[in-house]
C-alpha cells in the first residue's frame, strides 16, 4: 500500500504499516527490537501528512538514532528499545537541519559527493556519504548514484568498480540500516580512489548523436543473419571472417555500415586498464586501417 499526493494514506492504515515495519525482522526493523510509545506513534503518523514512505523513513532515522545511542551509553539492548516522543522530535529535528524543504540541500550534497568521487578524494566522499546518510537520505539512492557513477567516470578505467558498486547496494539490501552503511562506504573509497575515464560517457553521447543523425542505416550483408536458403542467395553473410579461426582470434574486416566505416568512437585512456585496451585498440585498428587502404 502506497500513497502519493492525490489520495494520502489514512491514520489507521499508516500506524498499521508502521507497527508492521517495526516487527517485520525480514524487510522491516524486527530485528533490532525497537517499540513506540503511542504518543510517538501518533506524531509519527501525523508529521508524514499521509505519505507512507515520509512515515517510514522518519521511523528508520528516529530508530537508528535510539539504538546508536544506547550502543554508545553501553546500555543492553538485548530487550529492544522504547522509541519516545522526544526520542523522535530530535531525530526529526536533525533531519529538518539539513536538508531544507525546497530539496536545495539534497541536491547540493549528492553534488559535492559525487564530484569528491571524481576528483579522487576519499576522505572527502566519506563526509559527505555520512552527511546524507545521517541526513536520513534514502541510502539506495545513493548506492544508484554509484553504480551510475562506477560506469561514467570510472568506466573500463577499472572494470571492477561497477562490480563493487552493484554489491554495496545488494550488501545493503541484505543488512539494512546501519549495518548496511559500511558497505556503501567501502564502495565510495574504491571508487574515490580508482583510476579515472569518462571514455564511456562520451563514447554514449557520441553514437547517440550520430544515431539520430543518420537515422537506420542498412547493415552490411556480410554480418547479417542467414537462416534461410533465400537470405543466402541474396548475399546474407556471404564474405564473413570468423575470427577465431585466425592468430589472436582477430581478422580485420568492417561491422559498421559503409557511410560510418572511418568513424571511431571509443577513445580509451591511458589511465589504469584502459591503457591495456587502448594497446589493443590501436593495434587492431591499425590493421583495419590498412586493410581498408589496400582495397
Amino acid at each position: 500500500m502506497q500513497g502519493n499526493c492525490l489520495h494520502p494514506i489514512p491514520y489507521e492504515d499508516i500506524s498499521t504499516i508502521i507497527k508492521r515495519a517495526l516487527s517485520d525482522e525480514e524487510r522491516g526493523l524486527g530485528k533490532r527490537s525497537v517499540r513506540i510509545e503511542k504518543q510517538a506513534l501518533d506524531h509519527l503518523v501525523a508529521v508524514s501528512d499521509g505519505d507512507v514512505r515520509t512515515a517510514l523513513n522518519n521511523l528508520e532515522v528516529a530508530s537508528s538514532l535510539v539504538v546508536s545511542r544506547k550502543k554508545k551509553d553501553d546500555v543492553l539492548i538485548d530487550e529492544g528499545v522504547m522509541l519516545c516522543i522526544q526520542d523522535l522530535e530530535i531525530a526529526l529535528q536533525q533531519k529538518a537541519l539539513r536538508y531544507d524543504k525546497n530539496g536545495e540541500e539534497h541536491y547540493n550534497l549528492i553534488s559535492a559527493f559525487h564530484k569528491s568521487l571524481r576528483g579522487s578524494d576519499p576522505d572527502a566522499a566519506s563526509y559527505w556519504l555520512i552527511r546524507m546518510i545521517e541526513a536520513g537520505e534514502d541510502p539506495l539512492f545513493i548506492g544508484r548514484r554509484m553504480v551510475r557513477f562506477a560506469s561514467e567516470d570510472v568506466g573500463n578505467a577499472d572494470p571492477n568498480a561497477l562490480n563493487v558498486a552493484l554489491n554495496a547496494v545488494n550488501a545493503f539490501r541484505f543488512l539494512g540500516h546501519p549495518e548496511g552503511d559500511l558497505s556503501l562506504l567501502q564502495a565510495a573509497v574504491y571508487l574515490a580512489t580508482a583510476p579515472k575515464s569518462n571514455s564511456l560517457y562520451q563514447t554514449e553521447k557520441q553514437v547517440s548523436q550520430i544515431v539520430q543523425k543518420t537515422g537506420s542505416l542498412p547493415v552490411p550483408h556480410h554480418i547479417r543473419n542467414a537462416p534461410t536458403h533465400l537470405m543466402k542467395d541474396l548475399g546474407y553473410g556471404k564474405g564473413y571472417l570468423y575470427a577465431h579461426d585466425y592468430q589472436d582470434g582477430f581478422i580485420p574486416q568492417t561491422y559498421l555500415p559503409k557511410e560510418l566505416e572511418e568513424q571511431i568512437y571509443y577513445v580509451p585512456t591511458q589511465r589504469g586498464y584502459e591503457k591495456i585496451i587502448k594497446q589493443r585498440l590501436d593495434k587492431w585498428r591499425e590493421l583495419r586501417k590498412k586493410k581498408t587502404s589496400g582495397r
